[in-house]
């Protein structure tokens, strides 16, 4: 009795789910006939949006994919929503957008920082079916375009997650096993070259991320990598830093930056075409700040807040008595205030520039950025847009 009313309750939230996909891919394809998309970048420009209220608003003519996020792993070892219907309905809203922009891809990205389930998904080939599996069904339910996997991080420890020494080569072979499925639907849908069903990773920075991953590998079984080229200065640092600066700042600056974490992953050679870099549309923050060098790369007592660029822009820009500082070598700004001792570094249109010119120089595939709800005027994405067109 107990099974049956669960097992009604479920098809009552597919047939909820399957009803609202359909009207706004109605009412999308009605409008997509008779509105034709800016021409598309030749670069990738991705955002990381959750498909809030908000979301009809977003200028999609600038993007060409928007992943959202998240989706997570269940102890059956398969993805899904924690709130199905509420993910059904945001869903809907970005294919919506698809009326705008007809070349416009949808994924789901899945995990996310402290996200369970990876570890055990992978460990046989038994799990990483049943995970591959559970992807196809993503796909067949909400009309993605592709699943984004963001295991945060392979091998390695995070706040409550499972982690295991063979993760590396476990996270190899749960691509593998995610691109042959992925494949098998497309062949069966008729779909090829770009056509085809996408797999994307977010990878980290760092070279921890390279040691417990077989990046050389894996990359033959994804379309493109998402680089996390920011956090690299955060809660735990031992002094402030450019969280997501291009360039060191001069010879004996920090070594941890953008151009390190793009020029690893080519090194472990992933052709350039397929590497994305990450921008940041916020900023991190610290108290008592050492005020020397304007608090730049000095020892603080702890860390402020995390700031949006909406909230920058409102409070922090050259109010309140926080000053902007370019530091030309690491091509970024940052903020000060001395009264407060309190140093912010961050993301601006002038940074990013400069990071557009970087990917162009490197023939890079494009720009990934978090998170779209950060700058609601899309000042930011304007910036990479004009940069990359």
């Amino acid at each position: 009795m107990i099974y049956s009313i669960f097992s009604s309750a479920r098809q009552l939230i597919q047939f909820a789910i399957t009803a609202l996909l359909l009207l706004f891919l109605s009412v999308g394809s009605g409008i997509a006939q008779q509105t034709s998309a800016s021409e598309s970048p030749s670069y990738r420009i991705i955002a990381y949006a959750d498909g809030s209220k908000n979301s009809w608003n977003m200028g999609v003519d600038m993007l060409t994919h928007i992943n959202y996020s998240f989706a997570h792993v269940n102890e059956d070892g398969e993805i899904y929503f924690r709130n199905e219907l509420e993910a059904a309905q945001r869903l809907a809203r970005l294919q919506k957008l698809k009326a705008k922009n007809p070349d416009l891809k949808l994924l789901v990205s899945v995990g996310g920082w402290g996200a369970d389930g990876f570890s055990d998904a992978a460990l046989t080939k038994e799990s990483r079916d049943i995970f591959s599996e559970s992807a196809l069904e993503l796909i067949k339910t909400y009309g993605l375009d592709g699943i984004d996997i963001d295991w945060e991080f392979p091998g390695q420890p995070g706040p409550g997650i499972k982690y295991r020494p063979e993760d590396k080569q476990n996270f190899t072979l749960m691509m593998k096993s995610l691109r042959t499925h992925l494949d098998s639907l497309s062949n069966e849908r008729g779909l090829s070259g770009d056509g085809r069903y996408l797999l994307t990773i977010a990878s980290n920075d760092n070279q921890s991320f390279f040691d417990h991953t077989e990046m050389g590998e894996v990359h033959q079984y994804l379309d493109f990598v998402n680089v996390m080229s920011y956090d690299m200065f955060t809660v735990g640092s031992e002094t402030t830093g450019h969280h997501t600066g291009l360039y060191q700042s001069s010879p004996d600056a920090p070594t941890r930056t953008t151009t390190a974490a793009i020029q690893r992953h080519l090194d472990a050679g992933i052709p350039a075409n397929k590497v994305v870099l990450g921008a940041a549309f916020y900023g991190r923050s610290w108290s008592g700040v050492h005020p020397e060098n304007n608090g730049l790369y000095q020892p603080f007592e702890e860390f402020y807040q995390f700031i949006s660029y909406e909230k920058l822009q409102a409070e922090f820009i050259n109010k309140n008595g926080f000053s902007r500082y370019w530091d030309e070598g690491a091509k970024a700004p940052y903020l000060w205030n001395p009264d407060k001792q309190i140093m912010v570094t961050y993301e601006d249109p002038e940074s990013l520039k400069h990071k557009a010119d970087y990917i162009k120089e490197k023939e890079l595939g494009g720009v990934m950025y978090w998170h779209h709800s950060y700058d609601p005027t899309e000042k930011l994405l304007e910036t990479l847009y004009d940069g990359l067109k």
